[in-house]
């Protein structure tokens, strides 16, 4: 068990914010146990071809096999929502010794291998916290910021809301009671019990806030509550965000500036969209409009050649031709 003591003046210092950078590494437990992460099943497969261009012996060693993570990766966020940029500025910052006994607690503590990567990172650990930063900044351009993160980010804001408002009107109790089973709130004590016996063996210490503020962190590909492996850094606590399964809706679609410019942003959507055939209902569930006004855009695109339809019993499918499949591919 961990336990954090307020003061009297504590819970006025106590906020909650969320981490782009800790959303990125998180991101990565959905690789490494995708089961355990439904919800991310769509975006891991849609990143799929931009990650392996990346050093993915790093990357996925930045994760242990039981999703434990160093803490050095996911700093505690010093301003309200802090930029991707910032955090990644603390984190090659880090000093070397600390990144590399980060590291060390971590595989120790899941009872894992160091990866060969990692080995021999360690031997001279001097660049280790560089490289981890440049290898997070190039997976977060190629295959987090584009789509995934303007999704992301939107559920955090929405539960920050929620948290707020729970605070204005239930107090701490009220606050601390809603964001995890595995916590709870009694006479000035947050106290954290964490099912796994691993885990476990890294509690039995009470934490003072003494004025340092406790930072309080949505994570989207969290499974429950969960503080930092080490007991000196200042007190923060992630928890399980609300509204996890939004992230498992289907990507947003990606549509070509160029083919927008030529016939407009609704026909190109559906252009896009139609690389297996659909119905005139199905499109219109996906892109959230009334079936006629999907009719009347399929109808254009089919007249000018760049639609087949075939009907298949009571529906009719639509799917791109050759044409709209060569217009489609030459506006990306």
């Amino acid at each position: 068990m961990f336990e954090f003591s307020f003061g009297v003046d504590d819970l006025a210092t106590t906020w909650i914010t969320y981490s782009p950078l800790q959303e990125a590494v998180f991101t990565l437990r959905a690789r490494r146990r995708p089961a355990a992460y439904p919800h991310y099943r769509r975006w891991t497969e849609s990143w799929a071809d931009g990650y392996r261009a990346l050093d993915t012996a790093l990357l996925d060693a930045l994760v242990t096999p039981r999703v434990w993570v160093p803490d050095f990766l996911t700093p505690r966020p010093a301003v309200r929502r802090p930029s991707f940029e910032s955090e990644l500025a603390v984190l090659a910052a880090t000093p070397p010794a600390v990144a590399a006994a980060d590291f060390l607690a971590a595989y120790r503590g899941d009872g894992a291998p160091l990866p060969p990567v990692v080995a021999e990172l360690l031997d001279d650990p001097a660049e280790l916290p560089a490289r981890c930063a440049r290898v997070l900044a190039a997976y977060w351009e190629r295959c987090l910021l584009p789509q995934w993160w303007p999704r992301a980010r939107a559920v955090l804001e929405a539960d920050l809301a929620h948290r707020g408002r729970m605070f204005a009107e239930r107090g701490a109790e009220g606050l601390f009671a809603d964001l995890a089973p595995e916590l709870s709130w009694r006479d000035g004590v947050l106290r954290l019990d964490d099912p796994d016996p691993r885990v476990r063996a890294l509690g039995g210490r009470c934490t003072r806030v003494a004025g340092r503020g406790l930072v309080l962190i949505p994570a989207l590909c969290g499974g429950r509550a969960h503080t930092v492996i080490s007991p000196d850094g200042p007190p923060a606590i992630s928890y399980p965000a609300r509204g996890q399964a939004l992230l498992g809706e289907r990507p947003p679609l990606r549509v070509p500036d160029a083919l927008a410019e030529l016939i407009g942003p609704p026909r190109a959507r559906l252009l896009v969209l139609l690389d297996q055939p659909a119905s005139t209902t199905a499109l219109a569930h996906r892109l959230d409009v009334t079936p006629g006004a999907v009719s009347r855009h399929l109808s254009a695109l089919a007249a000018a050649g760049l639609l087949t339809r075939t009907r298949s019993g009571r529906s009719v499918l639509y799917a791109r031709s050759a044409l709209g499949n060569a217009l489609v591919e030459g506006g990306s």
